[in-house]
């Protein structure tokens, strides 16, 4: 059975960070690409960071400089670091791990950025 689980979400205050991470069980870690993306009420499920199977790294432009995406293979673990948070980057935050032929999600860990 496959299984992503993310943690780490919560309440931060402007200007904040947060560390995501998401263990991933059940598939060959290193074939898979890897992503965040997030979903803010009322809005359509976005890109916010992607690691390839040989580390590539792809941000998306709202979060260039105040994120940064990193993949542990020993641990099965994608993480997310993330600063300088604003009230809009507010949003459930996924976890996607994707070949060829997969594709799985997680099933979400709450960002709430607010004073």
């Amino acid at each position: 059975q496959v299984q992503l689980v993310e943690s780490g979400g919560g309440l931060v205050q402007p200007g904040g960070s947060l560390r995501l991470a998401c263990v991933a069980s059940g598939i060959i870690f290193t074939r898979y690409d890897l992503a965040w993306y997030r979903q803010a009420p009322g809005k359509q499920r976005e890109l916010v960071a992607s690691i390839s199977k040989s580390g590539y790294r792809n941000y998306a432009e709202s979060m260039k400089g105040r994120v940064t995406i990193s993949r542990d293979n020993a641990r099965n673990t994608v993480n997310l670091q993330m600063s300088s948070l604003k009230p809009e980057d507010t949003a459930v935050y996924y976890c996607n791990g994707y070949s060829l032929v997969n594709d799985y999600w997680g099933q979400g860990t709450q960002v709430t950025v607010s004073s």
